[in-house]
C-alpha cells in the first residue's frame, strides 16, 4: 500500500479526502524525522514529541484545506517549526514594552539613516561590549550579523529557548545601564514627533 503513495500529487489527493492509508503512509514516513527536527528546536523529548503529534493531528483535522501544490515534507518541517514558536511564545511570553525595546535596538543597529543612530549607536555598543562574553556573542550574532534564533543555537549547540533567554538578558540590561537614554528609541518607535517629546 505504501508505494501507491510514493507519488506526491496522489498522497495529498487522498489525505484531502480522507483516506486513513495516506495519512498512516504520511504518519510512518515522517513521524520519526519530524521529532528528531523537533528535538534540535525544543532540546526536550516530551516537547518534540507534543509539537509533532499536534502538527499530525492538525494535518488530518484541517486535511481539506491542504493546497496540492505544496511540498508536503517542507509543509510538515514549517509546520512544526510554527508550532515550537506558538509554543515557546505560550510559555515564554515578553511584555511589549520588553519587543519595543528590541525591536528599537533593532532599528538603531541596522539603520544607517535613524535619526541620531551615530550617538545612540556608540551608546549602545559601549554598553553590548561589556555584556558577559556568551550574552554578547549572542547578541551580536543575531543584531550584526543576522542570524536566526535557530542558526544561532546550532552554532553554539545551545537550545533556541537558551538564545532567546540570552538576548533577553542582553536587552534587559542594555535597557537597564541606558537608563532614560533609551527612552529616544522607544520615542521614534512609538510615533512621537520632536513635539510630543517636548511635552
Amino acid at each position: 500500500m505504501s508505494a501507491n503513495y510514493t507519488n506526491q500529487k496522489k498522497l495529498l489527493k487522498h489525505l484531502k479526502k480522507g483516506k486513513t492509508p495516506a495519512y498512516t503512509y504520511l504518519v510512518d514516513l515522517y513521524y520519526e524525522q519530524l521529532c528528531n527536527y523537533a528535538q534540535n528546536l525544543a532540546r526536550d523529548d516530551y516537547q518534540s514529541e507534543d509539537i509533532v503529534q499536534n502538527v499530525i493531528v492538525r494535518i488530518w483535522q484541517q486535511r481539506d484545506k491542504l493546497n496540492s501544490n505544496i511540498n508536503i515534507k517542507n509543509y510538515l518541517y514549517r509546520s512544526v517549526y510554527n508550532e515550537f514558536i506558538d509554543q515557546y511564545r505560550r510559555s515564554n511570553a515578553i511584555t511589549a514594552l520588553e519587543k519595543k525595546y528590541i525591536e528599537g535596538l533593532d532599528i538603531v543597529l541596522e539603520d544607517e539613516d535613524f535619526n541620531n543612530s551615530e550617538r545612540i549607536m556608540a551608546m549602545v555598543m559601549k554598553t553590548v561590549e561589556n555584556l558577559p562574553p556568551k550574552c554578547r556573542e549572542t547578541f551580536l550574532l543575531s543584531k550584526k550579523e543576522g542570524l536566526t534564533y535557530i542558526e544561532i543555537a546550532e552554532y553554539q549547540n545551545v537550545s533556541v529557548n537558551t538564545v532567546e533567554k540570552q538576548i533577553g538578558k542582553a536587552i534587559r540590561i542594555v535597557r537597564e545601564t541606558l537608563k532614560d537614554k533609551i527612552k529616544t528609541v522607544l520615542f521614534l518607535l512609538l510615533g512621537l514627533n520632536s513635539k510630543n517629546v517636548e511635552h
